[in-house]
């Protein structure tokens, strides 16, 4: 299957297969970032996964965190338009020891949300050690390694893209693919209805 690589704009890179490819299922993953988005889309077939594309936002070099906001915002709602997921799968964030890096990451997790159940999308999150655990076994893989299975699972001759974030969220949508039907240690929502009943401690 031969590959089109679209160039949107100077910020930003769009890899796709085939849109027209019949589906069953269609799954938007996500990997939520302040430097570089990545999103993954695939296909699933009586069991069988497709990739359809893989998108990377470059936010690098917009001047605030508000303007990135507004790009992901757009970005995620406009993948929803073209590509009609039924579910949205998104790594949640990290905890780590800087606050402002996990505030603002978690902030572009949050615009991804609304743009999903804005559309009406269910959205399910993964925290990072199940995506690597679900894709290769080993909850402390690397990036690396991680795309490596990935072009394994999806026969991709090579993977396409040069940004591991953006072949991250392609192994979000894998991973949630992977647990369908599943609820241990995963929390899902199907509006903001059911995203502030389990999450009230973020309604102020």
């Amino acid at each position: 299957m031969d590959m089109l690589i679209e160039i949107i704009n100077k910020n930003e890179e769009c890899y796709i297969f085939d849109p027209m490819i019949p589906t069953e299922k269609i799954i938007l993953g996500i990997d939520p970032g302040t430097a570089i988005m990545g999103f993954g889309l695939i296909s699933v077939k009586k069991g069988k996964m497709e990739m359809i594309s893989i998108h990377e936002l470059i936010l690098k070099k917009y001047p605030n965190h508000e303007t990135k906001l507004k790009y992901i915002f757009d970005k995620t709602l406009a993948l929803i338009d073209e590509f009609h997921p039924d579910e949205v799968a998104l790594e949640a964030p990290f905890f780590g020891k800087n606050v402002q890096s996990m505030l603002k990451l978690g902030r572009a997790q949050g615009v991804a949300m609304a743009a999903s159940l804005h559309r009406n999308i269910p959205i399910t999150e993964y925290s990072p050690k199940k995506i690597k655990m679900a894709i290769t076994g080993n909850g402390n893989a690397s990036k690396e390694q991680v795309a490596g299975m990935l072009q394994s699972l999806l026969n991709l001759k090579e993977f396409p893209t040069k940004y591991l974030d953006a072949s991250d969220g392609l192994a979000v949508a894998v991973c949630h693919h992977f647990n369908s039907g599943t609820i241990a240690d995963i929390k899902s929502y199907t509006g903001w209805d059911s995203f502030l009943k389990q999450n009230p401690d973020r309604l102020k």
